[in-house]
């Protein structure tokens, strides 16, 4: 092992036990009872908020109770329910197809693999972990969203931006069982402190051991040029004393006047 990656896991080792001391009952922040309601609502929360997600699916999950009442949803009624959560049109077909899929393939039950649930219409990776960690307590892989994404990259345990390059980075740092509670205080973290734009620094507790505390600094704004108030007593004045100066006469007007040619009068 290079002295880099050993630098690197024992950062890790203290990231991670340091957020475990912070946030000891950091969960999903998803609303769910079952595997498949969790993986409807992580579906829906793409470009979304869990609390908008929370709200939509309250009812949501009371209209379509299980996976053969989704399968049998319209897909105008299914947009008209999800709407709320954004690209309603393409999240519908995606919550009918991965329903029907479920009940055709596997009997009306979320599969238990990460193989299986990528399989399935409208799932990726990151949504197979979210199900497979949180409900069925399986640690399949790590969580990477964009807030995952951001912090290892700022904590420096990871020099990729691909997602599941992210993923393979970290599940050497972290003990497999600690996975799925590693990502999910990562995004507690990073939706209270490490935010995107103007992560709070000097508060984080993480502050000593972060090789970007304090470098990442929200991008100055460029000062706006201010217009003169035509009605102001200085571009009053400039103008008063513009119109009191003389002005010089234009070029085609500078020839001396002349009478026109006439008779010389008689004496």
């Amino acid at each position: 092992m290079t002295v880099r990656k050993t630098k690197v896991k024992a950062r890790a080792k203290d990231v991670n036990q340091r957020l475990a001391e912070r946030y000891p009952d950091a969960r999903c922040s998803l609303d769910f009872t079952n595997a498949f309601e969790l993986l409807i609502a992580t579906i829906l929360a793409a470009q979304s908020t869990d609390v908008r997600i929370n709200i939509v699916t309250k009812s949501l999950f009371r209209k379509y109770p299980n996976p053969q009442a989704f399968a049998g949803a319209s897909q105008v009624e299914m947009e008209t329910d999800v709407k709320q959560t954004g690209f309603f049109r393409n999240k519908a077909k995606a919550v009918i197809a991965c329903s029907k899929a479920i009940v055709e393939r596997h009997g009306g039950q979320v599969p238990g693999t990460i193989e299986e649930l990528t399989a399935l219409p409208g799932v990726g990776r990151k949504t197979a972990n979210v199900v497979l960690g949180n409900a069925m307590n399986t640690q399949a892989g790590i969580i990477v969203d964009t807030h995952v994404t951001r912090l290892s990259g700022r904590l420096g345990l990871t020099q990729n931006v691909d997602p599941e390059k992210i993923e393979q980075d970290l599940m050497p740092l972290v003990p497999r069982a600690e996975w799925t509670s590693f990502a999910n205080r990562l995004i507690y973290h990073g939706r209270h402190v490490c935010v995107a734009r103007k992560p709070l620094c000097p508060e984080c507790f993480l502050n000593d051991i972060c090789p970007s505390a304090d470098l990442v600094r929200e991008k100055p704004v460029k000062a706006k040029a201010v217009k003169a108030n035509p009605q102001s007593p200085a571009s009053s004045r400039g103008r008063s004393a513009r119109s009191a100066m003389p002005s010089s006469p234009s070029p085609s007007r500078s020839r001396t006047l002349k009478s026109p040619p006439g008779r010389k009068p008689s004496r």
